[in-house]
């Protein structure tokens, strides 16, 4: 499958992906910095590159567009790419806009293209291994789910567009664990959350809440808990992940860590198990120590491939990404009234049902 890749920022760990995968083929890059453009063309010794997006549009060779331009153009990058026949990747978030879901949606049935949202880490070892497991039934029926994402990102302050008031960690960061929930309890019904700006996001600039808790009600019944701190410092690594997504079933539990390439299950049988994976540092990491995981990149590239060639629906996909931003709008109304929100309420805002968006 040949590839074009749309922004060069993030894009750079997709690129990385790309040329070291044997069932993907880089085709053209885009970014509309020439700086940036030549910069990956050194660094990657690959120079088919361009500053207008319309040259990759009509490159009839182009499989796939893989988008990684900021938030707010996504919809109308997506667009571009399905109007010209082309298949679609999109990092997350997948729109800032559920204005413009059912226009994608409908667009996506009439062009016969897929979209699979780039929810990178659900592609990262630990939490294969864990998908692996449940769907194994090692830990018997699921009763509930606890995720977090906890960093010290007090250096995105350095960054501009941090202090402004469009950035949220609401979409930034707690995504994450959020689509780890989506994951495991697709039908989540309501949501409550609380959140604050922490002193040392005050004194950073930041303009919104930097410390967030969430209790989430499916429509069977089940529960789950989101909670995200980004401003503060953590743990050492050998006690705990800046990130985590933990099942409890009924015969076991299993709990898989991010960025630390760690997971942990206690079985049907009883049996407890600690694995690591420190052999596939270099796959997952590249750049930079940690601040780049091309590994999940190029693993979520080869399974959105394999789901064109050999016709599966990869996940998720365009109605999954559109739920999660539902949830997310939902979660971001509680925190803003301090009462519980509907996502069935979020989606009939804009004329988008349940139904849409169920596989």
């Amino acid at each position: 499958m040949k590839v074009g890749i749309l922004g060069l920022g993030e894009g750079r760990s997709t690129m990385s992906a790309v040329l070291q995968s044997n069932k993907l083929e880089l085709k053209m890059v885009c970014d509309t910095s020439i700086e940036i453009c030549k910069r990956r063309a050194a660094e990657f010794n690959f120079h088919n590159y361009t500053t207008n997006y319309q040259h990759m549009l009509d490159d009839a060779d182009i499989d796939i567009i893989a988008i990684y331009t900021p938030d707010h153009l996504h919809a109308e990058h997506v667009k571009q790419a399905l109007h010209y026949g082309k298949h679609v990747v999109c990092t997350k978030p997948f729109i800032d806009d559920l204005s413009k879901a059912a226009e994608l949606l409908d667009l996506v049935e009439k062009s016969g293209r897929r979209v699979f949202v780039g929810q990178s880490s659900r592609f990262f070892e630990p939490m294969k291994k864990q998908r692996q497991d449940y769907e194994a039934g090692l830990i018997g029926d699921l009763i509930t789910i606890e995720a977090y994402y906890h960093a010290d990102h007090r250096w995105f302050l350095d960054k501009p567009w941090s202090l402004q008031n469009a950035f949220k960690w609401l979409y930034g960061g707690l995504s994450h664990p959020t689509d780890f929930i989506r994951w495991y309890l697709p039908n989540i019904e309501e949501v409550m959350g609380y959140g604050m700006l922490s002193s040392n996001g005050a004194k950073g600039g930041l303009k919104n809440p930097d410390t967030m808790h969430f209790i989430f009600k499916a429509t069977d019944g089940r529960i789950a808990r989101v909670s995200g701190c980004y401003t503060g410092p953590v743990q050492p690594a050998t006690r705990d992940s800046e990130m985590s997504c933990i099942l409890r079933g009924t015969e076991g539990c299993s709990q898989g860590d991010y960025m630390d390439l760690r997971y942990a299950i206690t079985d049907k049988t009883g049996e407890e198990r600690i694995i690591t994976w420190e052999h596939k540092l270099k796959h997952y990491f590249r750049f930079e120590g940690k601040s780049h995981h091309a590994g999940e990149y190029q693993n979520y590239l080869e399974y959105f491939a394999d789901s064109i060639t050999e016709g599966f629906t990869a996940y998720p996909d365009i109605k999954e990404g559109v739920g999660t931003i539902a949830l997310l709008q939902a979660m971001d109304r509680s925190l803003q009234t301090g009462r519980p929100v509907k996502v069935d309420d979020i989606l009939a805002e804009y004329h988008l049902t349940a139904n849409q968006l169920s596989a």
